[in-house]
């Protein structure tokens, strides 16, 4: 036996997580760069983006990592039972919370030096995040040992991807994610951005001068990676897919089941699920960010 712990961008649903027995360590999120709340403990998914789309363009909330103390408190509580860790953290291009976690973990060992704590930089985030931590807890219902499940989610990491647009470049353009000319043309031009993350980092993937036009190529940047894995002799019976959403439960409800259809052929679609994505990332992707999460099996 072992206990997942994943940081708060995962963006799993609190009771998923409670069902799977994954720990979170939450995110802090903050409107006034002065008071800062706990992700989904304090400051409820809803409400953080509500108040988005009220003062969008106007308000932008800021997220900060969990700190030391939050891993420490965390992990403890299993070190006392003589219960391993695997704990699972946001890519550590976008956070310090990968570092935070090690910190943790540094000093809980000189008090318990038979801990065995890892922590892995999943070198992903948000919603993917949240499909490897499920897989993790796979691993442990299958009974996987503790050092094989290490080994098997650090082969897994670098086959995810995240391909997604958001509703403008404004937040992209605030946090410092794309430079700010090319954010400034965007803006201008009002064309939104096509996106894709994998092996920790994002990668610009096209334009688009509509909200309808940017979906469908967000589909598209799917069609063509399931293509090119199929060329490579992989089986698409070993990945899992889902859909990440914002503000727009509707939009995504919409998005989902096109995506059905579209990959019925190809995917098992009926295991997809919709899950909103959380303030960590959020608050460089605005309210309405929409896209795919996609990753190996463990």
């Amino acid at each position: 036996m072992y206990q997942i712990i994943s940081d708060g961008s995962c963006d799993l649903p609190p009771e998923l997580a409670r069902e799977k027995n994954i720990d979170v360590v939450p995110f802090y999120v903050s409107f006034d760069d002065e008071t800062f709340y706990k992700e989904i403990a304090e400051m409820p998914i809803r409400e953080f983006y509500e108040k988005m789309v009220e003062h969008e363009n106007v308000i932008f909330p800021k997220s900060s990592l969990p700190s030391i103390e939050d891993y420490q408190n965390t992990f403890e509580k299993y070190v006392n039972q003589g219960i391993p860790v695997i704990c699972i953290c946001i890519t550590t291009k976008f956070s310090g919370s990968y570092q935070a976690a090690m910190n943790a973990k540094n000093i809980l060992v000189e008090t318990y030096p038979d801990a065995r704590i890892t922590v892995i930089d999943s070198m992903l985030d948000t919603v993917l995040q949240g499909l490897y931590a499920l897989e993790a807890a796979k691993l442990r219902e299958q009974g996987v040992p503790y050092d094989e499940a290490i080994k098997r989610l650090l082969a897994i990491r670098e086959t995810g991807r995240i391909f997604f647009t958001v509703g403008n470049v404004d937040y992209l353009k605030h946090g410092g994610r794309i430079g700010k000319l090319s954010s400034l043309a965007a803006s201008l031009l009002g064309i939104r951005p096509l996106i894709t993350l994998k092996e920790g980092e994002i990668f610009p993937s096209g334009i688009s001068r509509s909200r309808r036009k940017s979906l469908e190529a967000v589909m598209n940047l799917l069609d063509n990676h399931i293509k090119a894995l199929q060329q490579q002799g992989e089986d698409m019976k070993d990945y899992i897919v889902d859909v990440g959403f914002g503000y727009d439960v509707r939009e995504a409800e919409d998005f989902l089941a096109e995506a059905k259809e579209r990959f019925r052929n190809v995917l098992d679609t009926e295991s997809i699920r919709l899950y909103q994505i959380g303030a960590a990332i959020s608050v460089h992707t605005g309210p309405y960010p929409l896209g795919f999460g996609f990753l190996k099996k463990a």
